[in-house]
């Protein structure tokens, strides 16, 4: 018989690999969500380079070639940053944390989901205060603020808003990522459910997101192995807001570590 001890430790590695692997699936299929918007974002920026250029080769003058040549290279700036948000996102990180800005991540994810919130009618307001770090693995938390945009834009049935924060506590102990919108609201007898494993009160979205009850329950999970806490408050009928606290640290710099390991709950 072979030692229980080897095995205990062989199914807690496949249960730490099948939590990557799903972790990574989601944030794929989050993707796939903002693909529409995307494209849709980059047939702009294609239609405004090519207006620009043919103005260019059409007039002479200095001036008009100037402003052509301006209006082509912000259009260009605007794709990379795009391509380069998106990359980011979804490549798999390495097994490492470090200190980062806050307000620099959250702001490149936005990147990717304002236009799809603007799609669906969904003004997007932002208050990301500068200077806040936390120690943590970057990929993981954009991955959990997508889950809760996407989730927040889910649940404003017509015209609404969502607002994220970055700040810091009161007690300058703790940063906090927040996600404010003017949804349906969560009943207060189910907001106690709402991160166990597989519990959902939604159905999928057109595109086929929403609904699985995987994505809250991988939030807490992602938080905590940060040890950090995620609260939600919410109105039915006025609103929920989802806020992240993760430690506060005083500055910036490069921490090598282990990636944060899930515990499932």
């Amino acid at each position: 018989m072979s030692d229980p001890a080897a095995r205990i430790a062989e199914l807690e590695k496949q249960v730490a690999d099948l939590s990557s692997q799903l972790m990574q699936a989601q944030k794929l299929a989050s993707v796939g969500t903002l693909a529409t918007a995307i494209t849709h974002e980059f047939n702009n920026i294609l239609t405004t380079t090519i207006n620009y250029a043919k103005m260019g080769v059409r007039h002479q003058d200095a001036p008009t070639r100037d402003k052509a040549f301006e209006k082509i290279l912000a259009a260009s700036q605007r794709a990379a940053k795009i391509t380069t948000s998106l990359l980011s996102y979804a490549r798999h990180k390495p097994n490492r944390v470090d200190v980062v800005n806050l307000s620099v991540i959250v702001g490149d994810l936005l990147v990717l989901v304002e236009k799809d919130l603007m799609r669906y009618r969904v003004q997007l307001e932002t208050h990301l205060a500068d200077n806040i770090f936390a120690e943590i693995n970057a990929s993981q938390i954009q991955q959990v603020l997508m889950n809760l945009v996407i989730n927040a834009r889910q649940a404003i049935k017509e015209r609404g808003q969502v607002t994220v924060t970055v700040s810091k506590s009161s007690d300058n102990k703790w940063a906090e990522i927040a996600v404010k919108d003017t949804g349906c609201g969560i009943p207060k007898e189910v907001i106690p459910k709402i991160f166990q494993n597989f519990y959902t009160t939604k159905t999928a979205d057109e595109q086929g997101q929403g609904g699985t009850g995987i994505g809250l329950a991988l939030c807490k999970d992602i938080i905590e192995a940060h040890k950090g806490r995620i609260r939600v408050e919410s109105t039915p009928n006025v609103g929920t807001t989802f806020t992240l606290k993760l430690p506060l640290v005083k500055q910036a710099g490069l921490v090598k570590s282990k990636e944060p390991q899930l515990v499932n709950s």
